[in-house]
């Protein structure tokens, strides 16, 4: 039951970009076509799953143990941009034909802060493994279902008419508003898992 409230919360409740705004940036920039917004979502939810793993194994095995627990976000910075790098490398290799789907995606990930913040999040909350990687994957599915929906609600309104005043960034902020607050209507159900 735990487990299933933690998938709950991460992708409803605690959503990573419409209650914690994390990945704001991102969410904003590449939420014009529903096919990119596809292809970060993928791209994050598979580095976000490995690079929760790295990290909490460097944090459990290496710097805490050590008193080295004020290393934490620098290393995991390093951890981070080392993994996208070589995910990116290892893609390459193996499947070119994935390699030119992500395009762009991966390099972009590498200063996506959801990664970050995720990797910070399951240590403050203390997770052990498997928890940590249900809630990072949970929180990617989160980050792309809130992304997916917004760059389609976005395709709309390219075809709207719209006030000049409030083309671009105005009606995305006042759209990821609005989906903030219908995310809110799940407050309450985190309550039925504790």
């Amino acid at each position: 039951m735990e487990i299933i409230g933690i998938i709950i919360v991460a992708i409803f409740v605690n959503n990573v970009v419409l209650a914690q705004f994390l990945g704001i940036c991102p969410f904003l920039g590449v939420s014009k076509k529903v096919d990119t917004a596809i292809g970060m979502g993928l791209a994050v939810t598979f580095v976000l799953t490995i690079a929760t793993i790295v990290t909490f194994l460097l944090q459990k095995g290496i710097l805490e143990p050590s008193g080295l627990g004020y290393l934490q976000t620098i290393s995991f910075i390093l951890v981070i941009a080392a993994l996208v790098q070589m995910v990116e490398i290892v893609l390459k290799k193996i499947s070119p034909s994935l390699y030119q789907a992500l395009g762009v995606f991966l390099p972009l990930i590498t200063t996506n802060c959801v990664i970050l913040g995720v990797a910070i999040l399951v240590i403050q909350k203390d997770y052990n493994l498997l928890e940590s990687v249900i809630y990072a994957v949970a929180t990617a599915i989160g980050y792309a279902m809130a992304l997916i929906i917004f760059s389609s609600i976005r395709e709309q309104l390219a075809l709207t008419r719209v006030p000049k005043a409030m083309k671009g960034i105005p009606l995305a902020l006042i759209t990821a508003g609005i989906m903030a607050m219908a995310f809110m209507g799940f407050s309450g159900i985190d309550q039925v898992f504790k």
